[in-house]
């Protein structure tokens, strides 16, 4: 995984926790603004959250950024 993308993952889970808690779940599509402006980097988080970690669609911010730590 690129530090890009660790450090966009590691921003938006701090930033979800701080706003609704530590409960809170995300999906990958959470580190991309809604116009697909960088298709390498998506591909890479999705490969990253489907691929290797089989991940369900929302799991929680937490979890997430302890696994990019």
């Amino acid at each position: 995984m690129t530090p890009e993308l660790k450090d966009k993952i590691r921003t938006v889970c701090d930033k979800k926790i701080a706003q609704k808690g530590t409960n809170v779940g995300i999906s990958f599509y959470a580190f991309f603004a809604n116009k697909n402006d960088n298709p390498e980097l998506l591909m890479e988080a999705a490969t990253w959250w489907i691929q290797t970690h089989q991940l369900d669609h929302f799991e929680k911010a937490t979890k997430i950024k302890a696994l990019v730590l």
